[in-house]
């Protein structure tokens, strides 16, 4: 409890008000429930003066649609604030005002209802108080508050109470002011409690019933207020009989409560979705605000293929019931868990990185408030007891420029057990993607992108898993990406713009990251039963060896054998997705083994002789033509016992391309002393011409020789050469693959080490089973594209290959000008001047070498 000596006694400006509730103090923050904003001018007009005559250091934050509160006086600054720009940068705004005047300073504040105009929500005008008022009574100010009364939910008024020290009623009746005190921290009298009449500079106590319950008769107790974002979706609904005029104007005001503005998504929202898919929208959310890039992208690329009609793709689509967690909800969260002053700190560039870890820690111990949790159970009672997924669905995210794929996490929950376990797993799953927020890889790709201080507010998507039970396990026959454009070619026959798939058995997790050991099929839409890019012989060792799935038994996600799963039943014809492997059969019985049957996921039927691929081309085309743009989609397939098949689409964004530029000439290697490397296919970037001024080298047989932890140094090693050299033309070439997590497979580097390179190879060094992994599709080559990095796999033991690495390693090795020298064995850094990387992707040319003289 504070103690307040006589010197932090402060006067309203008014002996009677100051009489009833003993004076104001400093720190005090003072909330009026009025009638309307004049009657708010009144007392800010006592207030102000007496704060003149005693000197004291006045501010006025003004952000209202109303008239100001106070005109220009003398020894006031007024403070614009723009509250349209949202509540982010409203809060930080005033934050960075108060901090920076500090202590014993006197504030006016302009009525809190006219922030609905701009937030249409009660939710958060009770998260700003809940943020500020604390720190204005920590800098020992004195702050006027203003709401309109039966103008909020009773929740909010709630919150504004349980924060602020005095909360006063001011009632005019005829022209007669009553002053009610609510609550007055740390005063009492006997009559504090009752109301008032003002009368000039006195105030009479009203201590008769009768007196006052006639006063209390003039005005309705409104305890059932409905929050504004609920009453402008209720009038919103009541326009759907309305002229076509009053429905666009409320469809205008829906998209930009939940969708956005200024935004080309927008635009095609505007297009493609009705008042009516607004307001479906709007029923499924829990909480408020917008609902974010990833379930924008989901509902959007739905609507625009089923108000196709030339394709009739509304027969393949798998209906959806999603819910989505309205952007709002993580302000609240943060709030709640008197997170704000973290979060305030790492939105600071020197607080960027040093506050990330202690706000993500405490983000992943919180709670929810409860009118919350009831609507989150309920939720989970329509899923029952059906897995679910949920996703990061960001203000920012899966946008045009920016994807942030796999920056965030998505969270499996099988969704098994009581309500209350189920609650609970959900309840973590929603911290997990929170606290995801503040993950090293999405802290440097906002920082890389320019996007550190942007409003990155994190809504949820919240998804049945598609899919269905095979005993105990819950799993989708096929799932995977798919693009518009196909990139990444390695025959100049192949159609570019009919796209391609990345197919697995399963979870689609398998298909989104590079995972050890394991290769989806990667389908050619121009040609689907082109056979993959491997040699005869390794088609069982370059497939799917395991199953991503949810085992209801354990209530985990997890992986399977293969094996294993095809063993079992599973509800269609397995020959669509595999074959029996005889080969590895045969040679297992000869080696006096028992066996059982094996197989090979290569979806030879499916791909060969169903219409699922051309399918696939027609829905990536539709959407690509809609959008006027490339697209990336997540999707998983159920098939019945007779074959047919439904398509979840789960996901589609704006797919990150530089295009294929201008076309390059490629020289002739004359000699090859002169050529790096060249090779034909394999490669991802378009047409290019770089020079490159470095090159890092990593030397395989030196690098497998380290001991484990030493090969996580090297990598460490190659992300300060990232940063030291960012502003010259580098080349990073190293055996296997680049970020793998498992130092037997590659270097195991962050992106964020490798995102500043001009291109990147992977080259195969077989004799220690270290070989690329081209993974068209996956969050690796979004990230990849979108930092406009080149990528070229090298397999020196193909024909019409070159890889020639004297021309780096006879160079002299200068990594001891930017790093330390121990790993000088290991990783080779040459100066280039001269050498240049040229890619032609119609004639699948790519050679690095001296540049001619020639030229």
């Amino acid at each position: 409890m504070r103690i307040y000596t006589e010197a932090d006694r402060v006067s309203t400006g008014n002996k009677g008000m100051d009489e009833v509730i003993d004076m104001l103090r400093m720190g005090d923050n003072v909330v009026w429930q009025v009638d309307a904003v004049s009657d708010y001018c009144r007392v800010v007009a006592q207030y102000l003066k007496q704060a003149q005559a005693d000197g004291r250091e006045i501010h006025y934050m003004r952000f209202g649609a109303h008239e100001p509160v106070i005109q220009e006086a003398e020894g006031v600054q007024v403070h614009t604030i723009h509250a349209e720009l949202g509540f982010e940068h409203f809060a930080m705004k005033v934050h960075h005002i108060i901090k920076e005047i500090g202590v014993d300073a006197f504030y006016i504040f302009d009525c809190l209802t006219d922030l609905v105009k701009y937030w249409y929500s009660d939710l958060m005008i009770g998260n700003f108080f809940r943020v500020t008022c604390p720190y204005l009574y920590e800098l020992n100010t004195v702050a006027y508050f203003a709401l309109i009364r039966d103008s909020h939910t009773e929740h909010t008024i709630s919150r504004i109470r349980d924060t602020t020290q005095v909360l006063l009623d001011l009632y005019n009746v005829g022209g007669n002011y009553y002053l009610h005190p609510l609550k007055v921290w740390q005063r009492k009298s006997d009559t504090m409690f009752l109301p008032h009449l003002i009368l000039g500079d006195t105030a009479k106590t009203i201590t008769s019933s009768s007196e006052t319950a006639a006063l209390f008769s003039h005005f309705s107790l409104d305890r059932n207020r409905t929050d504004y974002w609920d009453v402008v979706f209720q009038e919103a609904s009541m326009k759907l009989s309305g002229s076509v005029e009053e429905q666009n104007t409320a469809k205008e005001l829906l998209l930009r409560l939940l969708i956005g503005e200024d935004n080309p998504i927008v635009g095609l929202c505007r297009e493609y979705l009705s008042l009516r898919d607004l307001l479906d929208i709007k029923s499924r959310e829990l909480g408020t605000g917008r609902i974010g890039g990833k379930a924008v992208g989901m509902f959007l690329a739905r609507k625009i293929l089923e108000k196709d009609r030339e394709h009739n793709f509304s027969r393949l689509l798998e209906v959806h019931d999603s819910f989505y967690m309205g952007a709002d909800v993580f302000y609240t969260y943060i709030v709640h868990n008197d997170c704000w002053r973290l979060r305030t700190l790492q939105k600071s560039r020197e607080g960027y990185y040093e506050y990330a870890k202690p706000l993500q820690e405490k983000m992943r111990k919180g709670t929810f408030p409860e009118y919350l949790v009831e609507k989150f159970k309920a939720m989970l009672e329509h899923f029952g007891q059906s897995p679910i997924i949920v996703r990061s669905s960001s203000l920012q995210e899966d946008n045009f420029g920016n994807a942030f794929a796999g920056k965030y996490d998505s969270v499996f929950c099988v969704n098994q057990g009581t309500l209350e376990e189920r609650y609970e797993a959900f309840e973590q799953a929603v911290k997990q993607v929170y606290a995801s927020t503040m993950n090293e890889d999405a802290l440097n790709y906002r920082m890389n992108r320019g996007l550190w201080d942007k409003d990155e507010q994190m809504a949820l998507l919240i998804q049945r898993v598609s899919g269905d039970y095979y005993g105990k396990y819950f799993f989708p026959h096929v799932a995977g990406v798919g693009n518009s454009s196909n990139l990444y070619v390695w025959d100049p026959s192949i159609d570019m713009d009919a796209g391609m798939i990345r197919l697995v058995f399963g979870l689609g997790t398998r298909a989104v990251d590079r995972i050890e050991g394991d290769y989806p099929r990667i389908v050619c839409l121009d040609d689907p039963g082109r056979p993959p890019l491997i040699s005869y012989g390794d088609e069982r060792k370059f497939s799917q060896h395991y199953v991503d799935l949810l085992d209801t038994g354990t209530n985990e996600w997890t992986h399977k054998d293969v094996d294993e799963i095809l063993a079992m039943d599973i509800k269609t014809n397995k020959n669509l997705f595999s074959s029996l492997d005889f080969d590895t059969m045969r040679w297992l019985q000869e080696m006096g083994r028992k066996t059982r049957n094996l197989y090979i996921l290569n979806f030879n039927r499916l791909l060969k002789y169903t219409d699922f691929p051309e399918n696939m081309r027609q829905i990536l085309k539709r959407l690509s033509e809609v959008y006027n743009y490339p697209v990336d989609i997540e999707f998983a397939a159920n098939f019945d016992k007779d074959g047919n098949y439904k398509i979840n689409l789960l996901q589609c964004r704006p797919l990150q391309t530089r295009g294929l530029g201008k076309t390059v000439e490629i020289p002739e290697i004359t000699e090859k002393t002169d050529c790096f490397f060249s090779t034909h296919g394999n490669f991802m970037g378009g047409n290019v011409r770089i020079p490159v001024q470095y090159v890092i080298f990593v030397k395989a047989k030196a690098y497998l020789a380290l001991p484990e932890q030493e090969r996580y140094t090297v990598a460490r090693v190659i992300g300060k050469l990232n940063q030291i050299l960012k502003e010259e033309h580098v080349l990073l070439a190293g055996p296997g693959r680049w970020g793998t997590s498992t130092t037997s497979l590659g270097v195991p580097v962050h992106f964020t080490e490798i995102c500043h390179m001009s291109a990147i190879c992977e080259v195969a060094y077989q004799e220690g089973g270290l070989m690329p992994e081209l993974s068209y599709g996956s969050h690796f080559f979004q990230d990849l594209v979108e930092s406009g990095v080149f990528y070229a796999a090298i397999f020196e033991k193909d024909t019409d290959v070159i890889f020639n690495e004297a021309y780096v390693l006879e160079r002299e090795n200068c990594i001891g000008e930017f790093v330390e020298t121990a790993y000088a064995n290991v990783i080779h850094v040459a100066k280039t001047d001269g050498l240049e990387l040229y890619s032609d992707t119609v004639s699948q040319r790519l050679v690095c070498m001296k540049r001619q003289a020639t030229e």
